[in-house]
């Protein structure tokens, strides 16, 4: 006798774009103080001081660890849920990152252990990565299942307004702290900013936990015979085309990494000698900026499409981040601030704000958690690396911004390619996102006036 189907979730978009903002604001403030120390703290804390050079080398390089990390926690993470549910892994992720950060903050110094310290600070590291492998992703899948057809770019736009306010967050925690004598930042006070992340598990928890899960997601776990028994073998047998342009698409978060830790470790070194807490409020008010034009691309790109808004923040970065580096090469504070703002708070926006929408539309809802996490978190091990080969790219003395610049533009191509092979998804019904050929949805005028 079959066993009648549980009655479907209503959606809650509000709701899950909510979850969606808060977790990840939380989960990345956790993420990009680590970034922040990395360029300031961590070459003297953790390695060898004698060799300057190499110290904030290796110090980058663990930056990049997390990155590496991403992909496997992706394989796994996504598997689990596509199988057993976005919300299960929603609140996971943010417990890992909690905890994980939280060690941090405690582990010895270089002084204390010798070389166990980078040992430690690698493994903490680690994890951190494999946590933030299945974040985006669920937060992603459950905000665009959740979201109505003519307004998804829109709600899952709040997954990254979410990412940016974490990074704004830990800009502004870490202001104070880089504001401190060399020896008390040096001695204790980089570890603050970690400590603080100890409410992330419980904050997480209590926001995440009485989120149902999407429709669409419910109606195959209860039974339909649509869910795919082993997600990963559908995904590369079915979609790997999808999950190519993904890995080319999510290069572009190169233009972050560049962004928030290679050039604040280039302004604030001897080739330009910028001052720290004033290179730290450029990322805050860039922040700022796009916490505000982050929901307007996207409502942009619900009237227009995903596409030309992508290209938009694909294609316009590579000028905007060149321009932004001269500035800093320049050690003018003024120009630094605008085209800084520039180019992080307005243009690579643009593609930032899509993302999440275009990518997770190319795939259907039983293998989209997967898709998404590991496409995403490929490209975005690329990206984390980036940081260490714009160290070496920039020469003996760190200060070839130009081939720096030049490397950045040249991430940004593949992102380019994929978008334009991509197909334009705004229009297709939620139900038959990622299937072969399905005629777009109408949008009337009245639901398109309340985009």
């Amino acid at each position: 006798m079959s066993v009648p189907a549980p009655p479907l979730p209503q959606s809650q978009p509000r709701k899950a774009a909510l979850a969606a903002w808060i977790g990840s604001a939380l989960e990345y403030y956790d993420f990009f103080i680590y970034g922040s120390a990395a360029a300031l703290v961590f070459p003297k804390v953790f390695f060898d001081e004698s060799d300057p050079a190499n110290a904030a080398l290796l110090s980058l390089a663990t930056f990049g660890v997390a990155y590496a990390a991403r992909p496997v926690g992706a394989f796994f993470l996504g598997h689990v849920g596509d199988r057993l549910g976005r919300r299960r892994i929603m609140v996971f992720t943010l417990i890992l990152m909690g905890l994980s950060t939280f060690l941090i903050g405690c582990l010895p110094t270089r002084d204390q252990v010798g070389g166990l310290a980078p040992v430690l600070l690698v493994l903490c590291r680690v994890l951190q990565g494999i946590s933030a492998a299945g974040e985006q992703a669920s937060a992603g899948s459950m905000s665009l299942e959740h979201a109505p057809e003519h307004r998804r770019a829109y709600f899952t736009s709040f997954t990254l307004s979410g990412t940016q306010a974490g990074q704004l967050l830990a800009t502004l925690v870490f202001l104070p702290v880089a504001a401190l004598p060399e020896d008390q930042l040096l001695s204790w006070g980089w570890r603050i900013p970690f400590w603080l992340s100890v409410a992330v598990a419980v904050v997480g928890y209590v926001i995440r936990r009485t989120l149902e899960e999407p429709p669409e997601f419910a109606r195959q776990a209860a039974g339909t015979g649509e869910a795919a028994p082993l997600p990963l073998v559908v995904l590369l047998t079915e979609h790997w085309a999808s999950l190519l342009r993904v890995i080319a698409g999510a290069l572009v978060a190169s233009v972050s990494t560049v962004f928030t830790v290679w050039a604040l470790s280039y302004a604030t070194s001897d080739a330009v000698g910028m001052d720290r807490s004033a290179m730290l409020w450029v990322g805050a008010l860039a922040n700022v900026v796009a916490l505000g034009t982050i929901p307007l691309w996207a409502r942009l790109a619900d009237r227009v499409g995903r596409r030309p808004v992508y290209l938009v923040g694909a294609v316009g970065s590579a000028p905007a981040m060149f321009g932004y580096l001269w500035a800093i090469s320049t050690g003018s504070y003024a120009l630094t601030f605008v085209l800084g703002i520039l180019a992080f708070g307005v243009v690579y926006s643009a593609a930032n704000a899509v993302w999440p929408a275009f990518y997770g539309e190319m795939f259907p809802t039983r293998v989209r958690l997967s898709g998404m996490a590991i496409g995403t978190q490929i490209g975005f091990a690329v990206a984390g690396f980036a940081v260490t080969f714009a160290a070496r790219i920039a020469g003996p003395d760190g200060d070839d911004w130009s081939a720096v610049a030049l490397f950045t533009a040249a991430l940004c191509v593949p992102p380019v390619i994929a978008a334009l092979t991509a197909r334009e998804t705004h229009r297709v019904p939620t139900p038959h996102l990622g299937e072969r050929s399905v005629p777009a949805a109408p949008v009337d005028e009245a639901r398109r006036a309340t985009i």
